[in-house]
């Protein structure tokens, strides 16, 4: 894919909070942290944020390294990390998400935190794609990959204020309320997914982008 982030710290942080979309991730947390305590909920997410964190860490550091080493366009990724995100805009728009995070609020908390809330919930193929973009090695520099990186980290910590609201928010709107937003937002990321999806062909295939 051709296209470059503009380098400007706000815009940055604008599209990574967009892409994370922490409105999306908190019925979900809600989902897999029912039955727990206020300091247990607390923990599940900061085990989720840390998972998540490192996840696309490893894409800043190595992400466009890998690719290149196996040879794969970056269209290529682009389309399959928006396969990806579609299938799970559609789980969500279906209510499959809720289900397979239910199923999860069994296990550990570790295990709660992984799937679906750190993976594919918050550390998703778009935000994969988003900070390959954003730290391209022929574009910017180390010190603005760092950069991108404190803005990873400050995304994530709004994350975690959300979360510790999310009891809250869930009090105002219930449940029938969550169901709705997580449905909504679910149509929104399978948008999205199809038009980076579409944006994807085109470069694969050269086609113009009017």
């Amino acid at each position: 894919m051709n296209a470059i982030f503009p380098n400007h710290v706000t815009y940055e942080f604008v599209t990574l909070f967009v892409v994370l979309d922490p409105i999306a991730s908190l019925p979900v947390f809600v989902a897999v942290t029912a039955g727990l305590s206020r300091r247990q909920s607390l923990l599940v997410g900061f085990y989720a944020l840390g998972i998540s964190f490192l996840v696309l860490l490893f894409f800043i550091v190595a992400g466009q390294h890998l690719l290149n080493a196996l040879k794969i366009p970056m269209a290529s990724f682009q389309l399959a990390g928006s396969l990806v995100l579609l299938l799970f805009g559609l789980k969500m728009v279906l209510g499959k998400i809720s289900e397979e995070a239910n199923a999860a609020a069994t296990g550990s908390l570790l295990e709660r935190a992984v799937y679906p809330l750190a993976v594919p919930g918050i550390a998703g193929a778009g935000a994969m794609l988003t900070v390959v973009l954003l730290t391209d090695n022929n574009t910017r520099s180390i010190t603005e990959q760092v950069t991108t990186t404190g803005i990873l980290l400050l995304c994530l910590a709004i994350f975690f204020v959300l979360f510790s609201l999310a009891a809250a928010i869930f009090r105002v709107l219930g449940r029938p309320g969550i169901e709705i937003v997580s449905r909504v937002f679910g149509l929104i990321l399978a948008s999205i997914a199809i038009t980076s999806l579409v944006i994807a062909i085109k470069v694969s295939f050269g086609i113009p982008m009017g």
